[in-house]
């Protein structure tokens, strides 16, 4: 009995997967070898899914994880360093959207990049799975998604019902004055972290990331809790010396009631895979009660 030829338009099983293993080694074959990222969080995100080993290079600021302080510092988002990017022949470089001289001259120079842009908590779990597929190692990226999931929903349910209070989320001001003061406004992750962690943002209405708060914005919004985020560690003289800076502003209910709060800890300004951790933090610093 004869054999019927494949239906039109079908392929042979045989054949497909041929294909389908032909496809795995190209792309395996176009996985980075050599990647140097000049963003914090992203290089927390490599390592993060399983391709730290991969990762040759870093920012001026990067810390975390620790193996990172062994790595060649190659500058960072105002003073990369392009002759030593190219000396250790990278085939990817984590830049940021605005290096837009830098992508052009990585682009002449036939290097391949990745571009990334500060987001709201999404962007985050979006990066995760693009480096996960451009890499290889999308299990290590779907791993991490889920236990940013799992500790966001753990504090979002520590935190519910809950009165939350209308705060001032701080990430820049000038020591030991109320100057050059940035808050955060109504859209990006320190936005997302501070209404998961069960707060109120002062300045909700404001369609930024940032905003530039004057003492008389203040005064006129009146926050219940002043919440500084710093990345470094503060001395305990001088933490208190900060703390009473804002008992300028008297007559500000956060004063009044003596909730002044300083996190000095670098998960609740990085957007990677620690995003929960940073979120749980500001959210035992408003909410402590749920967290006995």
């Amino acid at each position: 009995m004869s054999r019927r030829p494949p239906a039109a338009g079908r392929r042979p099983l045989g054949a497909v997967v041929a294909c389908a293993i032909a496809i795995g080694v190209i792309a395996a074959q176009d996985r980075p070898a050599r990647i140097i990222s000049l963003i914090p969080a992203v290089t927390e995100m490599l390592f993060a899914i399983g391709a730290g080993e991969r990762v040759v290079a870093v920012s001026s600021f990067d810390d975390y994880p620790p193996q990172v302080r062994q790595l060649e510092r190659v500058g960072a988002l105002l003073d990369p360093d392009l002759e030593r990017i190219l000396a250790l022949k990278p085939d990817l470089v984590v830049v940021y959207a605005s290096q837009s001289d830098l992508q052009r001259q990585l682009g002449r120079a036939g290097v391949p990049t990745y571009i990334y842009k500060h987001a709201g908590l999404a962007g985050v779990v979006t990066t995760l799975r693009d480096l996960g597929a451009r890499t290889g190692h999308q299990e290590g990226a779907a791993r991490a998604i889920q236990e940013i999931e799992r500790g966001m929903e753990d504090v979002r349910r520590r935190v519910a019902g809950r009165p939350k209070p209308r705060t001032m989320l701080v990430f820049g001001r000038e020591a030991l004055a109320i100057r050059g003061v940035y808050a955060s406004g109504g859209v990006g992750f320190l936005h997302e972290m501070l209404v998961a962690a069960g707060g109120e943002n002062l300045f909700a209405d404001v369609p930024r990331e940032a905003i530039q708060a004057t003492s008389e914005l203040i005064l006129a919004r009146a926050p219940d809790v002043i919440l500084e985020l710093r990345a470094g560690e503060i001395p305990q003289s001088q933490l208190q010396d900060e703390i009473d800076t804002w008992r300028r502003l008297a007559s500000l209910p956060a004063v009044r009631s003596n909730r002044i709060y300083f996190i000095t800890d670098p998960r609740t300004v990085v957007p990677g895979p620690r995003v929960a951790q940073g979120t749980e933090l500001i959210a035992r610093a408003l909410h402590p009660e749920a967290f006995r």
